[in-house]
């Protein structure tokens, strides 16, 4: 096969075969990564120009009810110090976010039972009517279609919810027996159903992952076809089962980025703190793959270190206006234009 001409037809139609993604996955070398940078960078351009959307991220709870292999704040890590946001701590983060120039909210959390459906439909609406020129993106794991409904009848425009793994065999090794890909997909259709832009995305070198699991991890998202993916590299914690696993390579997470964005043009993908956290130059390298969203953290600085996925993740002890104005400058200096509004993906209307 050309992976040359695999890369044009991604370019010119937007999908491939599976046969063809895992030879170009396999086989691809210097000179074709460079081709493929190109024609990804390219489509970005052609969809959202040259700009880069800033988010703001609130993370308002690291209780979590679910015990994941992979993750820090996972229920059965004992040494995590918990801890929740009040409403009132989270309004006082969208001031200040707002006041930064902010125009969306990421309310991100562990799957918290503390937080009711009630509670969660009362902070949405506080933030609706303290900041109605702003889109409202929660990502709090599995509920019900109901939950999901009141949310978004509520006020809330987006929901993140990483699939991980699209492999069945895969994701029992990666999560408890309590969990099912199966659930995990239907939460995702349901969401979409209800009228959310909806996220998923999925772990690039996580424990047991081949490379036709993250074959079947495109095809997947090609066929639910969200507005957002989000993709990161593994990297372990200390803490989990897997603490001695290779963390996932630079290389690999921006193959999956460039593919991403020539097998789904319109998709808004972020350039993720992990990726900044195992390169220093991760989340530059992220956006010229073709990647157009950051996600500063609001969150308050004192618990910002509380909310540890993986280890030795960056910008914990920065303050709000420090992080926005290091994250623009690095955006602006990589050749790209900060994008201050919604920034909603191109094809959804509420």
């Amino acid at each position: 096969m050309d992976i040359k001409a695999i890369i044009d037809k991604l370019y010119t139609t937007n999908n491939a075969e599976k046969e063809e993604l895992l030879y170009l996955v396999n086989n691809i070398n210097e000179e074709e990564k460079e081709y493929l940078l190109q024609k990804s960078k390219a489509t970005a351009d052609e969809n959202y120009s040259n700009k880069v959307f800033m988010r703001g991220l609130i993370e308002f709870t690291n209780y979590c009810k679910n015990d994941c292999h992979y993750c820090g704040i996972r229920s059965g890590n004992k040494n995590a110090e918990r801890y929740r946001l009040t409403v009132e701590q989270i309004l006082q983060c969208c001031k200040m976010g707002h006041e930064l120039g902010y125009r969306t909210f990421v309310l991100q959390g562990g799957e918290d039972m503390f937080y009711t459906d009630e509670k969660i439909v009362e902070i949405i609406k506080a933030i609706r009517e303290n900041y109605p020129d702003c889109a409202i993106t929660l990502s709090i794991g599995e509920k019900s279609y109901e939950s999901y409904k009141k949310f978004f009848d509520a006020g809330a425009d987006r929901y993140l919810l990483r699939h991980e793994t699209s492999d069945e065999e895969h994701y029992k090794k990666l999560h408890p027996e309590s969990m099912s890909l199966a659930k995990r997909k239907e939460c995702l259709f349901n969401l979409k159903k209800i009228g959310f832009q909806v996220g998923s995305g999925f772990m690039v070198g996580s424990p047991y992952q081949t490379n036709e699991n993250l074959v079947d991890d495109l095809l997947f998202l090609k066929e639910l076809n969200p507005h957002m993916v989000g993709i990161g590299p593994f990297i372990p914690h200390k803490d989990t089962k897997f603490k001695d696993e290779t963390q996932g390579t630079l290389e690999m997470t921006i193959l999956m980025i460039a593919l991403l964005r020539l097998m789904l043009p319109k998709a808004l993908i972020p350039a993720t703190t992990a990726l900044g956290t195992i390169d220093p130059l991760g989340r530059e390298k992220g956006l010229k793959a073709g990647a157009n969203v950051v996600m500063p953290n609001l969150s308050p600085t004192d618990v910002r270190d509380k909310y540890l996925l993986y280890d030795n993740k960056i910008c914990t002890g920065d303050e709000a206006a420090e992080c926005r104005q290091c994250i623009e400058r690095r955006i602006q200096s990589a050749g790209f234009e900060v994008d201050l509004t919604r920034g909603d993906n191109v094809e959804w209307t509420r």
